[in-house]
């Protein structure tokens, strides 16, 4: 059973950069997708990034161009660099992982395709 926990949120102004932390203990498929969601209040929880083995990385058009995804296989850590944050940004960011390649159907930004989910960093950008 994997353990995910996420770290990094915080409180920024517009403009303004964070990094989020994904570290995913007990989890051995490294090679298979892991991505970042949110969910704002009031809102649906919503794909924001993914990645596997094949490099690839998947982003949801909103953040395209600014947020960065990437992993670093040995320390079984997931990040999320997230640059030029806007007020719609603000949201509680999940780290999930997956039994599968990001590849396939239903397609990566489902939230059905992650099978371990973390606890949430909230991120709060101000104008």
């Amino acid at each position: 059973q994997a353990h995910v926990v996420e770290s990094g949120g915080g409180s920024v102004q517009a403009g303004g950069s964070l990094r989020l932390s994904c570290v995913a203990s007990g989890y051995t498929y490294s090679r298979y997708c892991m991505g970042w969601f949110r969910q704002a209040p009031g809102k649906e929880r919503e794909a924001v990034a993914a990645i596997d083995s094949d490099a690839i990385r998947r982003y949801a058009e909103s953040v395209k161009g600014r947020f960065t995804i990437s992993k670093d296989n040995a320390k079984n850590t997931l990040y999320l660099q997230m640059n030029t944050l806007k007020p719609d940004d603000s949201a509680m960011y999940y780290c999930a992982a997956s039994l599968r390649y990001c590849s396939g159907v239903p397609p990566w930004d489902r939230a059905v395709v992650f099978r371990y989910w973390g606890q949430g960093t909230q991120v709060t950008v101000s104008s």
